[in-house]
């Protein structure tokens, strides 16, 4: 109590001064209307632009809900596209026939290799989340991967970057298919190969996944035909595709679940044992 009786004493002119300015202030402003709008309209400006601020700051920190909200609803929409019998543009995502055969998940990569010659991706959802082995995955532009482990809360991915993943792949405008794999040498490109002489192609086509997969459902894109060879060993065509996707920026994915996966699985392995044949 002493100390604030002695600061007072000490800074008293001061405070006088303070005090009186502030009367002086009021007193004007009560008085004299265009003062009186002067400070109001100043007033407004600065809890204006306070509030303005303090809302940025609160939208920032919540962008990464909402962008989980919207990769959530992306997959809920997915899986209504990809069990009806529907096409959309090139370049987006195609959809399959069959009603009911899948259900997509969605995730968010954590980690990701793209200079290696095999490739992997972490996503932060396993198990519990319903991912398993053997599930496509997807980006908004095309294909990503196939889980390969899952933990209760986190799930690898065979990149498409990977020289020992090939994939079931084929010429939109054609239906004739090879396989997808990597040369292990450029991040932006993959190689559809075992293509036969017969199919017509040109630079600019497209290439989707094909009808062979167990994994991905038949014509989800993965990019466009770069360049052409022939490969003089098989008299086939070498492809060179370039990738819709960025592999080495990638943020939310979506992991498509076939649920007729196995009954082919067996069906087909059947057959093939079948000592009537």
């Amino acid at each position: 109590m002493q100390q604030i009786l002695n600061f007072l004493i000490k800074n008293s002119y001061k405070l006088l001064f303070l005090l009186l300015l502030g009367i002086s202030l009021t007193l004007t402003i009560k008085s004299h209307s265009y003062h009186r709008s002067q400070y109001i309209n100043s007033s407004n400006a600065v809890s204006g632009y306070t509030y303005n601020q303090i809302n940025s700051v609160k939208e920032y920190f919540g962008l990464r809900q909402k962008n989980e909200d919207l990769a959530r609803e992306n997959a809920r929409l997915k899986e209504i596209l990809f069990n009806k019998k529907d096409t959309i543009l090139e370049g987006k995502i195609v959809v399959p026939d069959i009603l009911s055969d899948f259900k997509v998940h969605q995730a968010k990569v954590i980690k990701n290799s793209y200079s290696k010659q095999e490739n992997f991706l972490t996503l932060d959802r396993g198990s519990l989340a319903g991912l398993k082995t053997d599930m496509a995955v997807i980006s908004d532009k095309g294909v990503v991967g196939i889980i390969e482990k899952t933990t209760k809360n986190f799930a690898t991915v065979i990149s498409i970057l990977h020289t020992k993943n090939p994939l079931n792949g084929k010429i939109k405008n054609s239906n004739h298919f090879g396989s997808l794999t990597w040369d292990g040498k450029n991040a932006g490109y993959v190689q559809l190969i075992d293509v036969p002489k017969l199919a017509t192609l040109k630079k600019g086509d497209t290439i989707v996944t094909g009808a062979q997969s167990y994994i991905f459902p038949e014509n989800i894109p993965v990019g466009k035909i770069d360049r052409i060879f022939i490969e003089k060993a098989t008299n086939k065509f070498v492809i060179n595709v370039r990738l819709f996707n960025d592999m080495t920026s990638l943020g939310y994915v979506y992991i498509i679940e076939n649920k007729k996966k196995r009954e082919k699985e067996i069906l087909e392995a059947a057959t093939e044992k079948d000592p009537t044949k």
